[in-house]
């Protein structure tokens, strides 16, 4: 396995290699623009960093643990399994990582309204937090069945003070709720800051969210320094649009010993229409701003996804993962809903941690690799979110 030198990356006009870029409307240039420079000057910007350092660690509650799962290690018999626990931060996910970096960028641009899209809720929770927080008014756009199945996220946004918009249009999910968030922008752009929730979109979002939620691997490399003296042989996260999965692997992409698996949703198996496993079925194309491996059919149009799992239930796949993809420096497996529900229900009975739909995934790949590693090799894998979301829709598929 060879490191990928990833540091420069994407270049000035958001590619990495060929993926990525900026294709949007004329009236969002200016706005990115604006929104590329205020970020990339807040880089060097002491009072900002500070600023967000303080939210994260008083009000966010980073750092988050790196946990030895000691009873789900010694049940799969190889390596040994840490767990980086994003599921403990503050709404239940790594998502209010981006949210919290998005909105103090928000306040700097002087915008008296956050919007977002959102598809399993955990974003859209997140967002709403941070707009209360600062006394934003805050807009949700959510597709009609992710509001259905994750209902009681919907009322946690409403009960934060966010307008919860259901989206009807289409397959009434996620793609239909950035749609229709990006509408909004083009409507409201002198007010309006939207809060894309994932490494995807036109430049700069996959690079801001990135190193939003790069603080993840920062953490879990200085982490498993301490504890075990030496790097994981092997990282695992699942994969929607990727930000968790860019954060836990951009600060170990330069270590060449370090492999890493990305997991996609397998959902009823690679069959058309019946799962959102990009690499199994994708190829390259142009979607909501950036251009990435999509589901589609040989004329273009974009195919229906599925997943039990409402977060990864998406067509595109965020331009960074795309790249690393084609460089073979990140592997892109999948997992079945069958599966994945099997992993969720053997993390809570073994460790005591009931993990959120998106994050069992990422479970399933570590049950399905470790017992075949060393007892000697160590394995992380990133806990993306709690599954407190996902109870009813679990209860509705698995009778206990």
């Amino acid at each position: 396995m060879s490191a990928i030198a990833n540091a420069n990356l994407p270049d000035a006009h958001g590619h990495f290699g060929p993926f990525g870029g900026r294709y949007v409307p004329e009236t969002l240039m200016h706005p990115l623009m604006e929104l590329e420079a205020e970020y990339f000057g807040t880089q060097h910007d002491a009072e900002f960093q500070r600023e967000l350092s303080y939210y994260l660690k008083e009000f966010v509650g980073r750092p988050t643990p790196l946990y030895f799962a000691e009873r789900l290690t010694r049940e799969l018999g190889g390596a040994k399994i840490y767990l980086k626990r994003e599921d403990l931060l503050h709404t239940g996910a790594h998502k209010i990582n981006n949210a919290m970096g998005q909105i103090l960028l928000a306040k700097r641009m002087a915008k008296t309204r956050i919007i977002a899209e959102t598809g399993a809720g955990q974003h859209g929770v997140a967002t709403a937090t941070v707009a209360a927080m600062f006394g934003l008014k805050c807009v949700i756009y959510m597709g009609a069945v992710d509001c259905e199945r994750q209902a009681l996220n919907v009322y946690r946004m409403k009960m934060l003070g966010a307008e919860v918009v259901p989206v009807h249009a289409g397959q009434k999910t996620l793609k239909e709720a950035v749609n229709e968030a990006m509408r909004d922008w083009v409507t409201n752009v002198r007010s309006t800051h939207y809060i894309l929730g994932t490494a995807y979109g036109a430049h700069p979002y996959p690079v801001m969210v990135r190193n939003f939620q790069r603080i993840i691997g920062d953490e879990a490399r200085a982490q498993i320094l301490e504890q075990e003296k030496r790097l994981p042989d092997l990282l695992i996260a699942c994969v929607g649009g990727g930000s968790n999965s860019i954060g836990l692997f951009y600060p170990f992409l330069e270590d060449a010993s370090v492999r890493m698996v990305g997991v996609e949703a397998g959902g009823e198996g690679i069959l058309p229409e019946k799962h959102a496993a990009r690499f199994q079925g994708g190829s390259l194309g142009v979607l909501q701003g950036t251009r990435s491996y999509i589901l589609q059919d040989e004329h273009g149009q974009i195919q229906s996804t599925y997943s039990v799992s409402a977060g990864l239930d998406y067509a595109a796949v965020g331009p960074e993962h795309a790249w690393l993809h084609d460089q073979k420096r990140v592997e892109y497996s999948y997992a079945t809903d069958d599966v994945a529900l099997a992993a969720f229900q053997k993390l809570a009975r073994l460790e005591g941690i009931i993990p959120a739909l998106e994050s069992s995934h990422a479970v399933a790949e570590a049950i399905r690799c470790v017992p075949k590693m060393s007892k000697d090799q160590i394995v992380i894998v990133n806990i993306s979110g709690r599954g407190d979301k996902d109870v009813a829709q679990v209860a509705a598929r698995i009778k206990l």
